[in-house]
């Protein structure tokens, strides 16, 4: 793994600063190889991972991944119908009698890590990830984002998603002390940020947006946050705006990027910056291409578009997975034009990434395609609506009609506001039919918004969605 032999590095020179925090439990560096070392050691099984935040889940990630083993880690929150066929899948491929392992890294070439895509009703997929690519990611995002062996970092989501691991395994080869929660809860985070003096976070933007909102209104200190890093949906200007009046000194990073890809994009919005205007598009935008990548836009036979025109996004870089390990229907990792590419739609406009969204998603309207995430965009940037959720419903003349989910802001607002604020904004043709007021967003147990389940309200009557007067 990337950063074991980092850990030996920490443990040595700092054996009792901090290392790993969650609630009141406590890893110090020489505490974390110790304790990995044992496990590692004993020759029980590790290579499936499915358990809460805590310092358990960190050692027996460090002890799963000790030299040549094989770790898939399962979000505990998957019913035993998804995380059954999961694990029997994880299992096929680990020895039912691992070795004893020293707490080092391995083969640099070699898989250590089964990731999974997100899923909740049907099996999720399976991919192999080497050790090199983390190394490439580890050494790239810390330099890019500024990550230091002085930092304290807050992620308060779970540990088995994605972006909470890999900034967990980052701090751990960057040699920041890792701060989390056993359960998202705004008061702990809070908590958290005041008594660790938390530097940076690392979490999506629904979390950012109600720490934010929450501690303006309580007077939380957060001064002394100097970097946040979004993820896994674009940041909006209303979180934007609600975070840097909380943190005004904190540069605020969002990027894009896909377990199977890594990174492919970043954007910084830095503290002495004037906030910007929204302009035409801009909420689409999610940066330039990170260090070390080239991003592409393709048409279906793989040949580069004009600027401007949408197609299929392309990477090419060192931060990819090596590929599915089952589940791969054709429908999502794959090759095109010698790019790899996760099926997401998208354009780029003077080097800027504009992301519109998983072709899957694309709503097909009386004849019109249209992205949930552009009408999204443009839904957030008028007065009254906090956050916007955008999917297509079966209609019988238009093929499907565009609905759109709004979670009002203090004040409320209602459909004649909505659409007068969408003239020159969107184009007729994409927007909305529908509206409903929602009492919260649909989320997934990452904390994304989920188009899918404002979808399954709306079909099956929930009460936390109500008709938009």
């Amino acid at each position: 793994m990337p950063f074991l032999d980092r850990v030996t590095r920490w443990a040595e020179g700092r054996p009792r600063e901090l290392a790993v925090a969650c609630g009141h439990e406590e890893l110090r560096w020489d505490e974390l190889r110790a304790g990995a070392s044992a496990l590692a050691a004993s020759g029980e099984p590790t290579g499936i991972l499915r358990q809460d935040n805590g310092t358990g889940f960190v050692l027996r990630w460090a002890a799963g991944v000790a030299e040549d083993r094989v770790c898939a880690v399962l979000d505990p929150s998957w019913p035993e119908e998804v995380a059954g066929p999961v694990e029997q899948r994880c299992a096929e491929r680990l020895p039912t009698a691992p070795a004893p392992a020293r707490l080092q890294d391995g083969d640099p070439g070699a898989v250590f890590l089964i990731g999974l895509t997100s899923g909740t009703t049907a099996v999720p997929k399976g991919f192999g990830r080497s050790r090199a690519s983390w190394q490439s990611s580890f050494a790239a995002s810390a330099a890019h984002f500024g990550l230091r062996p002085g930092d304290r970092v807050l992620a308060p989501g779970p540990l088995a998603a994605s972006l909470n691991l890999y900034a967990l395994s980052e701090c751990l080869w960057a040699g920041a002390a890792f701060v989390t929660l056993p359960r998202f809860d705004v008061a702990a985070a809070h908590r958290e940020i005041t008594a660790r003096g938390v530097t940076r976070l690392v979490l999506v933007p629904t979390m950012l947006r109600v720490l934010a909102e929450r501690g303006l209104a309580a007077g939380i200190d957060a001064r002394g946050i100097t970097a946040i890093v979004c993820a896994g949906q674009k940041l909006d200007p209303t979180t934007l705006a609600a975070a840097r009046r909380w943190a005004p000194d904190a540069a605020i990073w969002e990027y894009y990027g896909a377990a199977e890809l890594g990174f492919v994009a970043a954007r910084c919005h830095r503290p002495d910056e004037p906030a910007e205007e929204p302009a035409e598009g801009s909420g689409t935008a999610v940066g330039t291409a990170f260090p070390g990548v080239e991003v592409t836009v393709l048409d279906g036979t793989g040949t580069p578009v004009p600027e401007g025109a949408t197609g299929t996004i392309g990477v090419r870089s060192e931060l990819v997975c090596d590929g599915y390990l089952w589940g791969d229907d054709g429908r999502a990792l794959g090759r095109l034009g010698g790019m790899t590419t996760v099926r997401d739609q998208g354009f780029l406009r003077d080097g800027q990434l504009h992301v519109l969204g998983r072709a899957a998603e694309m709503i097909n309207t009386g004849g019109h395609n249209v992205y949930p995430h552009e009408v999204e965009a443009a839904l957030t940037g008028i007065p009254g609506v906090a956050d916007a959720v955008v999917a297509g419903l079966p209609d019988a003349q238009r093929g499907q009609r565009i609905v759109a989910g709004i979670l009002p802001a203090p004040g409320g607002t209602d459909r004649r506001r909505l659409r007068a604020g969408l003239e020159g904004r969107l184009a007729p043709a994409k927007r909305p039919q529908q509206y409903v007021a929602l009492d919260e967003l649909p989320l997934t147990g990452s904390g994304k918004t989920s188009r899918a389940l404002l979808r399954d309200w709306i079909l099956e009557g929930d009460s936390r969605v109500r008709p938009l007067g």
